[in-house]
């Protein structure tokens, strides 16, 4: 890989980190760019993208759940999404992008039109307690996402943020900081089984890393600075654009 394309891949490895502090799908940055500039093989390219995103997923995670602070059961949806994501990750080559692809479309579509009908819908801070009832519901919300993101991915952030917020009647930032460290599990469950697999480019997936991390980290205080209000907004932009894409990849 030449200069300019090593540098081009770091400029959009920290854009895509800041993109999933914020809100979720840096993969839609990293993962085109990655796709046209490398020459990688698919899988490679999926799997150098997950290293990048676990490291800067969790930096942001560390970052929000100490300014923000999160229930303890967030751990334990994460281990239910870890071992969800490894599982889809595993089954991804049973599945068509056929039928996943206008399923999410709808939901996404289901999903901007209700928070852009709700201003009310993640404005205010926790008012339901973590209840065994809620955390079971949460537990499986957590599993159902985690297997998409290993057989799909795009928006994995955005729909945890709206499951947690849904599930507790909490804020979008208190949800936002939940959803980065159960996010940061999915990741690594299907990082798990593409590093199994022999899929990872290290030295440069390691380069990546460094560059989304920074810009996680960006990300990070973005969003405790613009708070509930700016993740509504990044969260009504990211439904566009991935309803955009996957209409683009579906029909043309």
């Amino acid at each position: 890989m030449d200069l300019a394309t090593l540098l081009i891949a770091i400029v959009a490895a920290a854009f895509a980190g800041w993109i999933d502090a914020v809100i979720g799908g840096g993969g839609l940055v990293l993962i085109p760019v990655l796709m046209s500039t490398t020459g990688m093989p698919a899988a490679a390219v999926l799997a150098t993208n997950k290293v990048a995103a676990v490291t800067g997923t969790a930096s942001a995670a560390i970052t929000l759940a100490r300014r923000v602070g999160i229930p303890r059961a967030t751990w334990a949806f994460a281990v239910a999404a870890f071992a969800a994501s490894a599982g889809g990750a595993t089954a991804v080559a049973l599945i068509s992008d056929d039928i996943v692809r206008p399923a999410i479309i709808v939901l996404l579509l289901a999903v901007g039109a209700f928070v852009a009908l709700r201003p009310q819908f993640g404005a205010g801070e926790r008012t339901r307690t973590v209840t065994p009832a809620r955390t079971i519901l949460a537990l499986a919300a957590a599993a159902a996402i985690g297997f998409y993101d290993g057989i799909f991915g795009p928006g994995t952030g955005m729909f945890l943020i709206m499951a947690f917020t849904a599930i507790f009647t909490q804020s979008f930032l208190e949800s936002s900081a939940m959803a980065k460290v159960v996010n940061t599990a999915t990741n690594l469950g299907a990082l798990t089984v593409f590093i199994i697999g022999g899929y990872v480019h290290w030295p440069l997936a390691l380069t990546l890393a460094v560059a989304n991390v920074a810009g996680a980290q960006l990300g990070a205080r973005t969003v405790l600075k613009g708070g509930s209000q700016l993740v509504r907004y990044a969260l009504l932009g990211l439904v566009v654009v991935l309803c955009t894409k996957l209409l683009i990849d579906e029909f043309f």
